[in-house]
């Protein structure tokens, strides 16, 4: 029996309690909280569901409400400013104060706002609430400082637009109507007074009913009676006539001074009604406008009208002039449209130069001035929706030659044609005074396939460059590929290397294509590459979260070379059957063939797909990497990882994400369930049956579990688990091997030390497997499982402290049990967080396979026994299990075009809560280790620097040899102690984060980001001269954290995820810059970096600019002598004096942060400073005073001193000594 030893127990609890262990040298850490501030920028792209617009004449300023509540203000290309209301009631009217840098807002919650625009970042000044009434219109003459609202009861209220107070003065509808008429009129759809006489108000009201309300004697003058449904009024400028627009497609002109009928009623685009017929049916016109011209006949501009018998013709703006009508087709209904005049008077000639339109999806201008009414050439960059937007991509401080590459491509293609050749009329704003040092560029990817680059530098955005990615397939998608996805070229995954100016894209469809910036044109044709990459489960177990799996082993083989398709290590789970390879289909988009014209600007070099599988379309890739310098490229989805070498065209990898795990796989996976397994052939039973016993015979005792401490002494504790099986079902059918596209070739090479196991064999797939490929790979792992039998066994006997731990982990950073000594159920009793959904969005769902979802080339320690780096991909999954593949790579130049490249798993493994998102690597002082580059060159300049390129090639060669050199004289089994950590990786994951100490592999530091949510994105970014780890959480905090100690910076609740869209595109960058898609049309960008925000005052645009407002037409002398226009105070007629006071349960006032509360309260604050100043100044003027008359009693004594002192010296002076 054996001997409870209590002691080893209390160590084996110390030890496991122990705190994360430090590295060794303490690295200094720079960043603060004072470091960074959260907050919006600007924002791109157009407006969302927009409700309303408005233009000022003088300052030139366009505003546009949405249906959210927002408020985007334009002027000249560049000036652009966004505000928000505090709650999301949409925007129903925006009112210019004109020339006075103010606008006035109306929601749908019955509430009105007035923004001050006379500062950078508008802001409310008053709010008025309504309670018992909805507002229905609002109308403010100009110069006019009362404003008119209209209600759904038919009232019209009057505020005083300074003090946002209601007047007492009220028009009440049963007032405004005639006595004899029973019938409510209906709400008040539009107010317009009478541009020669302010003292005349009309009224129109729903149902036809238009009142002429008289303010003076408060009496109704006229009443004018339609038959049809009443959308709008527009006055001639002269103030006898006014137009109305119905709803039958007609309008109806009346004269001001004869109420009983209409002096004109005709509809624009209905035919005559005939004897005995009635009228064409017309849609209706929703507003009509009736500005005037000096040289010719008036305009008149409406919305809509059309027929309804003329089906397929789309929303219209009709320009009427004289005799003259035309039509102009809208592509989208619509919202709104204002006549653009120079002049702000109403009574005044307009002279229309330009009419902009609002659509729901567009923003129009039309030229009046140049025959054919063309449209201006909109500079906004509004059609960042031109396609949905299913990806972005955010490069701040990108290579600054970058920029105009990318202009100079763009500049070349096709411009449009058939705009006005006019400047753009809306002009007012001015630009900031500062810009950012550095420059940015965003890459967004469309629904139809496209990529649009974008200059994003300082607070504008302009495009660059666009690139079609749908060019290089045929028209009609293969195998039905619209039954799997309705846009089969969306963009879901973008990567460039901008040093080398290599792209990858990834569409929906399973393809990847690869691109390279070219200034020339050049034809080729498109090389390809299929790839079936499939593995699926019915379920797994996974272990507990905190539960690290067992050491792997090194697997015995290497997988890939050039042309091969990827080999599993032996596991019952494979990727394919042959069953399975028999079904591999084809692509869901067809490559054209033969050769293709390229046009300057990115090219494709290559284009890999994802194969159908049983008739089943490819999952979508989840994550995608490329490395220019290794010429690799690699992506996964939830089936597994492929890797494809982009400079001899050829797939190196490609494994379901389980084979990638070797022996080691930490979960009970049950067996594929597509394709399905078949009997194989003759002797390949007998083959699982000596494999089976040769793994029993080479079992060493010593792998037997030992409970005594804690920790799985065996190198993998399901190895024996899984040999049973193979012994009890030896005579029942195995899984083939896939089928691979390319030629087998099997090499073996063997080793001495376990830790270079991996590199013992290195092999291709083939249609078959042969027994001796099965005999060696049985030997190789009895032979690996010996060595570390007897290394088992010699650790056995010490002390607890000294039991090796698992891969990847610090013994001192948690206790953990091995899966391999646990039943399955106590495995997965915390299986919440391990549980990962596949699209990295929670982790708190069950998932029934494991996809590969981050990944990162970078150069490092594959292993802790490495004296030196090593190319190498690290892989990170949707379970938070990290593996690394290592690169073998052929040295630079010929032998690169010739020999393969080699790779295989390292056997390392690291596990954490929720899938992983991001990795990143710092050196030894904490500085972000940048990812290995080939610079790009010009092809013409390529020859000239052949040599200097060589010489490179032959540095790199020897660097190699060196590396080379190194592993060969590295000791067999080296120690942890004996190698210092030089090198960390950051990784986080949807739950936690962890900096691994590397090449030792100990967690150095530890963190658990959050419980009850889960981080959506994460990335490693450079801000003020040092780097940290920023992450979006579900919940709406942005977070960061200082690197590599994890220390907590910033959490600001900053936006709640509403939306998955604002997941899938937030994307972080360098300097603290981020961006997400806020809306389906909207970009907005935000930093993180505090030096930024307060900078950003300057950096913002200036709406208001002090402009004279434009004379007034002159009066003649005649038409002054004879008309005695009324020029009434509007003070006597609304203000308390005179109307009293309005009741306070009608509306209620909420002054702004803006207003005159807040000015006060920051003048009472400068105020205060100015009175500390000045206090300070007063008591060191006191000080002084006192310092003065201190100094001059000081002299005064020091004189006196000297008087005396020299009496005393003339007394003593002709005096001898013995005198004294």
């Amino acid at each position: 029996m054996k001997k409870f030893n209590f002691k080893k127990v209390l160590d084996g609890l110390t030890s496991s309690s122990a705190p994360p262990a430090k590295p060794e040298t303490e690295i200094t850490e720079t960043l603060g909280s004072e470091h960074f501030q959260v907050s919006k920028t600007v924002r791109h792209g157009f407006p969302y569901q927009p409700t309303a617009m408005a233009y000022d004449p003088v300052q030139h300023i366009l505003a546009i409400g949405c249906k959210s509540g927002s408020i985007r203000l334009f002027g000249r290309p560049g000036v652009d400013c966004h505000v928000m209301h505090d709650n999301d009631a949409a925007v129903l009217q925006l009112i210019f104060l004109v020339n006075e840098g103010a606008l006035v807002s109306v929601c749908s919650d019955d509430s009105l706002h007035l923004w001050n625009l006379r500062q950078k970042r508008p802001a409310i000044l008053h709010s008025l609430k309504y309670n018992r009434e909805r507002i229905t219109y609002c109308h403010l003459p100009f110069q006019s400082k009362w404003l008119y609202i209209g209600t759904e009861r038919g009232n019209v209220h009057i505020a005083n637009i300074e003090s946002f107070v209601l007047s007492g003065y009220v028009i009440n509808w049963n007032k405004a109507i005639e006595l004899s008429q029973r019938t409510h009129p209906g709400p008040v759809v539009s107010l317009s007074d009478n541009p020669t006489d302010s003292t005349k108000l009309l009224i129109g009201f729903e149902t036809g009913m238009i009142v002429q309300w008289d303010l003076k004697t408060k009496t109704a003058e006229c009443r004018y009676a339609c038959e049809q449904t009443l959308h709008s009024l527009a006055w001639h400028h002269e103030g006898k006539q006014f137009m109305c627009s119905h709803s039958d497609g007609s309008l109806s002109v009346w004269n001001y001074r004869s109420p009983s009928k209409p002096a004109q009623v005709f509809q624009p685009h209905g035919h005559p009604a005939q004897k005995g017929s009635k009228p064409e049916a017309c849609r209706p016109i929703m507003k009509v406008a009736w500005p005037t011209s000096r040289t010719g006949d008036p305009f008149i501009v409406f919305s809509d009208g059309l027929p309804y018998e003329r089906s397929g013709r789309r929303p219209c703006i009709t320009v009427m002039q004289g005799k003259s009508v035309t039509v102009l087709e809208m592509e989208y209904p619509v919202v709104n449209f204002l006549p653009v005049s120079s002049t702000p008077w109403p009574n005044d000639f307009q002279d229309p130069y330009a009419i902009i339109v609002l659509l729901e999806n567009d923003l129009v201008v039309i030229d009046l001035t140049t025959p054919g009414y063309p449209c201006f050439q909109n500079p906004y960059p509004m059609d960042l929706h031109e396609s949905p937007v299913t990806c972005c991509t955010y490069y701040a401080d990108c290579p600054p030659e970058m920029i105009p590459a990318f202009y100079t491509v763009g500049s070349r293609q096709q411009k449009k044609t058939g705009f006005s050749d006019k400047n753009w009329p809306v002009k007012g704003g001015e630009w900031g005074t500062s810009t950012c040092s550095y420059p940015e560029i965003i890459i967004t990817g469309h629904a139809d396939g496209s990529l649009k680059f974008w200059d994003a530098s300082a607070v504008t955005l302009q495009l660059l460059y666009k690139l079609r990615t749908s060019k290089i397939f045929e028209k009609q998608p293969l195998n039905q590929s619209t039954e799997y996805e309705e846009d089969p070229f969306a963009i879901v995954k973008i990567a460039m290397c901008c040093e080398s100016r290599i792209l990858c894209v990834a569409g929906t469809s399973g393809h990847v294509i690869v691109y390279r910036y070219n200034k020339v044109e050049t034809t080729v044709d498109v090389p390809t590459l299929e790839i079936a990459l499939v593995y699926e489960v019915d379920d797994l177990d996974s272990p507990d979260t905190d539960q690290i799996p067992p050491p792997m082993p090194p697997p015995s083989s290497s997988v890939g070379s050039a042309g091969s398709g990827g080999m599993p290590s032996p596991s019952p789970h494979h990727s394919t059957s042959s069953e399975g390879a028999e079904k591999v289909g084809s692509p869901l988009l067809k490559v054209k063939s033969g050769p293709q014209k390229m046009v300057p600007g990115y090219q494709v070099d290559l284009c890999a797909q994802l194969v159908t599988v049983e008739g089943e379309p490819p999952s979508q890739i989840l994550c995608l990497a490329i490395n220019s310098l290794y010429g690799l490229m690699a992506f996964g989805n939830m089936q597994g990882l492929a890797i494809v070498d982009i400079i001899q065209k050829t797939t190196l990898l490609n494994l379901g994400t389980p084979d990638l795990y070797g022996s080691a796989d930490p979960y009970t996976r049950t067996q594929p369930r597509s394709p399905q397994r078949k009997k194989p052939p003759a002797g390949l039973g007998d083959l699982g049956e000596a494999q089976a016993v040769e793994q029993e015979r080479c079992r060493s005792p010593t792998t037997e579990r030992d409970e005594s401490n804690g920790v799985c002494l065996s190198p993998t504790g399901t190895t024996r688990k899984k040999l049973a099986d193979i012994k009890r079902n030896r005579n029942q059918p195995r899984p083939r091997m896939s089928k691979a596209h390319s030629t087998a070739s099997m090499e073996g090479n063997g080793g001495d030390d376990s830790d270079d196991m991996n590199n013992s064999l290195s092999m291709s797939w083939g249609s078959s497997v042969s027994r001796l490929f099965r005999t060696e790979l049985i030997k190789a792992e009895a032979k690996f499982r010996r060595q570390r039998s007897s290394s088992t066994s010699s650790v056995g006997s010490q002390s607890p402290k000294a039991a090796p731990k698992c891969a990847g982990t610090d013994s001192h950073v948690a206790s953990h049990k091995c899966p391999g000594r646990d039943s399955p159920k106590a495995d997965s009793k915390d299986g919440s967080f391990s549980r990962s959904r596949s699209s990295s969005m929670s982790s708190l769902e069950n998932v029934s396979a494991e996809g590969i979802n981050c990944l990162s080339f970078t150069e490092s320690y594959t292993r802790k026994t490495d004296p030196v780096t090593s190319p190498c991909l690290w892989v990170g999954t949707t379970l938070g299990s990290v593996l690394v593949i290592v690169l073998n790579l052929p040295p630079q130049g010929d032998q690169r075009l010739t020999q393969p490249v080699i790779v295989s798993p390292s056997g390392t493994i690291l596990r954490l809560k929720g899938a992983i998102l991001a990795m990143s690597f710092l050196d030894c002082n904490g500085m972000t280790i940048p990812p290995l580059f080939a610079k790009w060159e010009d092809p013409k300049k390529k020859e000239e620097n052949r040599e200097a390129k060589d010489g490179q090639s032959m540095q790199r060669r020897g660097w190699q040899q060196l590396q080379h050199l190194h592993r060969q004289k590295a000791p067999s089994s080296p120690t942890t102690e004996t190698i210092s950590d030089r090198q960390f990786v950051v990784i986080c994951s949807e739950k936690q984060a962890k900096v691994i100490s590397l090449p030792s592999q100990t967690c150095a530091y530890k963190l658990n980001i959050t419980e009850t949510s889960f981080v959506c994105k994460a990335d490693v970014v450079s801000i003020a001269n040092s780097v940290c780890l920023a992450c979006f959480l579900a919940n709406g905090h942005i977070m960061t954290f200082s690197l590599p100690s994890l220390r907590p910076l910033l959490d600001s609740d900053f936006l709640p995820l509403a939306d998955m869209r604002i997941a899938q595109t937030f994307s972080f960058s360098n300097c603290g810059q981020a961006l997400y898609l806020c809306t389906p049309s909207e970009i907005q960008r935000i930093t993180l970096a505090a030096d930024t925000c307060e900078s950003l005052q300057e950096m913002l645009c200036e709406l208001f600019l002090p402009v004279d407002t434009p004379e007034g037409p002159k009066q003649s002398f005649f038409k002054g002598l004879f008309s005695s226009p009324s020029i009434v105070d509007k003070e006597e007629l609304f203000g308390e004096a005179a109307s009293g006071k309005a009741s306070r349960s009608v509306a209620k006032h909420i002054p702004g942060t803006g207003g005159i509360e807040g000015v006060k309260a920051e003048a009472g604050s400068a105020m205060a400073e100015v009175q500390k100043a000045r206090m300070a100044l007063v008591e060191r003027g006191e000080k002084l005073s006192e310092l003065e008359e201190r100094t001059e009693a000081l002299k005064v004594g020091s004189e006196m001193y000297a008087s005396s002192a020299h009496q005393v010296m003339e007394k003593y002076k002709n005096k001898k000594w013995y005198q004294l």
